[in-house]
Parts: structure tokens; C-alpha cells; sequence
């Protein structure tokens, strides 16, 4: 039967060294002051007695565990995946530790995950869409974490938004379908109902009648292929059906297209012109080749973890204001053009 090794502390690391306790912990800050030969020492007693640094009792000392939740929904999506990809490497490289919660299950099992990392002290919570409830931002925030929300309406003291200004890739996608002569044009989306969705589909319902041109909005289920493919059946059965559609993302574009040619037969873009949003890996894929809008997901991740590690700094140095001061950023999607509109 194998005996449980027992843990190594600090002390053990000194008193094999023949140092002080508080050597070993300067000899394991960053930027602390020990001697070159003081730290030798430290570091071969620490490797050969097996010691590691427990950074959760250091930063509950600190009253700080460098745990940060990230809470998503459609983790498995592309464009989701790529966020949580950017925030889990930036987070990283600051010294942190990613929780993930998942909240696509709307049962109490979300509510015990959130509150399981409560009780690890987390220090912050990035909510990564929408979707997941309002209450999920206030449980976080009563508890006194530093949050980041990424394309949602709250604003909240002290709190870091992010939002995306659909308005100019709306105006482009319009641009673009009346240039290549479309006169039919459709909107899909989702049911999903997020703040972003629903305001990306506001500004190209506004932006087509600037322009003159209806729309005809069809929405379906998830934000997923599936549903692409299922709003491509209800639009292009129809009398009269479009010839240019904008999909409120890339993963409904791709199972629009696919079943616009595959059960349809249209060309695209020469019956079909196509636009998504998201530019996730797939929209590049050669048998997409699809003209989408990327949103800056790097740029996201690096501004919200550096304003989660300047907001720490602040509250070291004892500056409760900056604590309440909530912070609003707007971001632009830029334009990727591929072969899915005639003329692009």
C-alpha cells in the first residue's frame, strides 16, 4: 500500500538550506532581494526535496487566490473556443488560474459550479457572452469580483465592458449585396437572443432601409449548422427567395451555403451571395471561401486581462475610487473579403 507523500513546506526548504523562512519566500518572489548565493542555496534544497510554491495560501494571505472564472456558454463553437483560447493564454502569462463554467444547462448545476469557485475565493469573472443570466453577473459581483462582461447590456461599478459596433459591418454587408446586384436579401439568425445577436441584426435591418432595399429575417433554433442549414430549407423553398443573405455568424453561414448547394444546387456567389460574421477557421476553408468580419477576440483578451491586473494594482495601492469606475469599450469587426460575394 503506497503512503501519501508528504507535503514539502517552506520551512523544511530552509532548514535544509541553513537559511531563514523569510529567505525562501524572497527567493521565490519575483523581485524580491536575495543574494545570489542565498538563492543557490534556496533553489537546490527546493529541487531536491521536491518543494513547489503554493500561490493559492500566498495569495489568500494577500486576500487574492489569482483565480479567474470564465463563464460561457456554446464553448464548443469556434468563435467561442477562440475567445476562451485568448483568455486562457493571456491569463497564463499574467500568473493567473482559468476556471471554466459552462452554462449552457440552465439547471442548478450552473448555480453550484459558480458557487464552488465563490468558495475558492475566485478574484474575477469574465462572462464570455450573452447568454448566460443576469443574475450570474450580480452573484459575481456581490461577492466582490472584478468582472469583465463581453458583449452584454449590464454595466456594472467597477466592472469592464466590451462590446462590438456592429454598425459598420452592416452598412459594408449592404454595401456589398447592392453593388453585386442582389435585390433579394435575406437576415438569418438565431434564437438565441444575446445582446450582440439581436444588435447585429437591428443595424442591418436599419443600414438596408437607408439603402432602399428590403429585408425578408428568417430565425431558428440555436446559433449552430444545423440551424444554417434548416433556415436555407425555409427560405429557398419560398416563391420568391433571396439571392444575397447575411448570416448573424459564420457557423449558420456554413450550413447555409452547404445546403444552398447541395440540396438546391445554386452557385455561389453566382445565384447566392453570402456574408457571415465571426471569421471563424472554417469560414477560410477552401470549400467555404466565405467573406466574413472578424472580431478582434486577441485584442479582447489582452485588454481585459491587463485591466484585470491594473485594477489589482490599484487595489494594492489603496485606491478604493478606481475600484467603483466601470469601464466601456467599443471594438469594430474588420472586413475579410472572400469569394462569397460577387464582386468582393
Amino acid at each position: 500500500m503506497h503512503q501519501l507523500k508528504a507535503v514539502v513546506s517552506a520551512q523544511d526548504v530552509a532548514d535544509r538550506a541553513g537559511v531563514s523562512r523569510s529567505a525562501v519566500s524572497r527567493t521565490f518572489t519575483p523581485g524580491a532581494s536575495v543574494s545570489d548565493a542565498t538563492r543557490a542555496r534556496v533553489l537546490k534544497a527546493a529541487e531536491e526535496l521536491g518543494y513547489h510554491v503554493n500561490h493559492l495560501a500566498r495569495g489568500l494571505v494577500r486576500n487574492r487566490s489569482g483565480i479567474v472564472c470564465l463563464i460561457a456558454s456554446e464553448v464548443d463553437t469556434p468563435y467561442r473556443a477562440s475567445l476562451v483560447r485568448g483568455m486562457t493564454q493571456y491569463l497564463q502569462e499574467a500568473g493567473k488560474v482559468a476556471m471554466l463554467i459552462n452554462t449552457d444547462r440552465s439547471d442548478d448545476r450552473v448555480s453550484a459550479a459558480l458557487q464552488q469557485a465563490i468558495n475558492f475565493r475566485a478574484d474575477a469573472s469574465i462572462i464570455l457572452s450573452g447568454m448566460p443570466d443576469s443574475a450570474i453577473t450580480r452573484l459575481c459581483y456581490k461577492h466582490g469580483q472584478h468582472l469583465v462582461l463581453i458583449n452584454r447590456d449590464e454595466s456594472l461599478p467597477g466592472s469592464l465592458s466590451i462590446n462590438l459596433d456592429s454598425r459598420p459591418a452592416a452598412e459594408m454587408a449592404v454595401n456589398a449585396f447592392v453593388r453585386a446586384g442582389c435585390q433579394r436579401i435575406a437576415f438569418v439568425n438565431s434564437l438565441a437572443g444575446t445582446p450582440s445577436l439581436l444588435k447585429r441584426e437591428r443595424d442591418f435591418l436599419a443600414a438596408a432601409e437607408r439603402a432602399g432595399v428590403p429585408v425578408q429575417v428568417e430565425h431558428f433554433g440555436s446559433t449552430s449548422y444545423e440551424s444554417g442549414q434548416i433556415m436555407a430549407q425555409r427560405l429557398l423553398t419560398r416563391k420568391v427567395r433571396p439571392d444575397a443573405v447575411f448570416c448573424a455568424t459564420d457557423l449558420l453561414a456554413c450550413g447555409f451555403m452547404d445546403e444552398a448547394r447541395h440540396r438546391f444546387a445554386l452557385r455561389i456567389p453566382e445565384d447566392l451571395c453570402i456574408v457571415g460574421h465571426d471569421n471563424i477557421p472554417q469560414s477560410g476553408w477552401s470549400s467555404y471561401n466565405l467573406t466574413t468580419f472578424a472580431q478582434p477576440v486577441e485584442q479582447f483578451a489582452r485588454d481585459a486581462i491587463r485591466w484585470l491586473t491594473e485594477t489589482e494594482a490599484q487595489q494594492d495601492e489603496l485606491q478604493p475610487a478606481a475600484e467603483q469606475q466601470s469601464d466601456r469599450r467599443i471594438y469594430q469587426a474588420d472586413v475579410v473579403w472572400r469569394g462569397s460575394v460577387r464582386g468582393g
